[in-house]
């Protein structure tokens, strides 16, 4: 029997306690009787064979029921993805992680930083050029407009650089015009950095950033649904929130796209489904394999997956969880304390604005998916999912 191209083993064999994981669903449809959510799907694997898979709820509000082929605006859970492309142009000897970003993109060397003196905004120049590395791991300086009411933030929110009318060419042009939030390495500060990794990996590549995903990742791994797009063939299937209105005040753009968007956003701009995502998290926890394609190497990849966050930098940010760093992509757990879950040190994980949520932890050899639309309830589902799926494992 197999799920997703990957072989079933019972619970059991794995390692799991199989009335956990009756409790893990039956705590999930509860979820959904409360209005929390209107449907999630949920996938845990170990040792690379997949010990369980549940669908609960409905697709939308009013139904159908969740299915296993739902797509999923993954939003967030697009960097790992690109990262992952960053680093294949890494091990072809294309790209350094410690090139400046003026080497691909020139207006990057005329950054200036924001200081607030007062009422004013001052700027001061870089102490030192933007990195590779530092777009990565999220120590760009970069920011989101929408993370905060900083005098920088509420400058990016009205540039509006993600506009979906533009290019992810033109964006990112936009964003080299206006100041950096802190200096390059000290903060970190999660934003637009992603985003600008997408259009270095496009300038490398000379293709836009949705045909070198397709070609680098999504067709090697046989992620048929995953797209910066939905095809009309395809929209049936999409899930939706109870409200958008929670995005929509984030200035996060939730339109249908049933077509090839003009902005490609390397920061947020995937769909996916619990099937495409398990596959990738799958090669992750294969040490950048899965059925014998080879997308990283080993070594490349317990690089990604290590903390890359000096101990000088502030790592204070609201969305960094407590007992943790950052790597090239992934947040990293450095500590079996300190964080709202429990778990292993060296698990590394991301998820998106609307709830969706993995996490690969290396010492369990596991990796856990969860698929929702929620963005109000994001955080929740996260940590509930986290403590569930835990507490199945011997």
């Amino acid at each position: 029997m197999s799920s997703f191209g990957l072989s079933y083993a019972p619970s059991e064999t794995l390692g799991f306690i199989p009335e956990r994981l009756e409790r893990l669903t039956a705590i999930m449809a509860n979820q959904v009787e409360e209005k929390k959510a209107p449907g999630v799907s949920m996938l845990i694997a170990r040792r690379g064979k997949i010990a369980y898979r549940q669908s609960v709820g409905a697709l939308r509000p009013g139904g159908p029921a969740m299915t296993d082929d739902a797509i999923f605006r993954i939003y967030s859970m697009t960097k790992p993805i690109v990262s992952v492309a960053a680093m294949m142009l890494v091990e072809e000897g294309r790209l350094l992680i410690a090139d400046p970003v003026s080497k691909y993109l020139p207006a990057f060397a005329n950054l200036k930083v924001g200081v607030v003196n007062g009422d004013k905004l001052g700027l001061a120049p870089l102490k030192r050029p933007i990195t590779v590395q530092d777009l990565m791991r999220h120590t760009s300086g970069l920011t989101y407009g929408f993370t905060g009411v900083s005098p920088v933030q509420m400058l990016i929110k009205a540039a509006n650089v993600v506009n979906s009318s533009r290019s992810l060419a033109e964006n990112v042009e936009a964003m080299a015009t206006l100041p950096l939030m802190h200096q390059p390495g000290e903060v970190w500060e999660y934003g637009l950095s992603t985003d600008v990794l997408g259009r270095v990996v496009e300038i490398v590549e000379g293709a836009s950033l949705g045909e070198v995903l397709r070609g680098r990742v999504f067709e090697p791994l046989h992620m048929a649904d995953t797209a910066f797009f939905t095809p009309e063939s395809k929209l049936n299937r999409r899930a939706d929130p109870f409200s958008f209105d929670f995005m929509t005040a984030a200035g996060v753009d939730t339109s249908d796209s049933a077509s090839p968007p003009t902005f490609e956003s390397g920061g947020g701009g995937l769909m996916s489904t619990l099937g495409d995502y398990t596959r990738f998290a799958a090669m992750l926890s294969g040490g950048g394999a899965i059925d014998g394609v080879r997308i990283l190497s080993p070594q490349t990849l317990a690089f990604m997956a290590s903390d890359h966050l000096d101990a000088k930098v502030d790592r204070s940010h609201f969305l960094l969880w407590p007992g943790h760093g950052f790597g090239l992509g992934f947040a990293v757990r450095t500590d079996p304390g300190k964080a709202p879950t429990a778990g292993s040190v060296g698990e590394f994980f991301w998820g998106g604005m609307m709830g969706t949520a993995f996490w690969v932890s290396p010492r369990d050899s596991l990796f856990a998916v969860l698929m929702v639309q929620t963005p109000e309830n994001r955080e929740y589902f996260r940590v509930l999912f986290r403590n569930l799926v835990t507490a199945t494992i011997v």
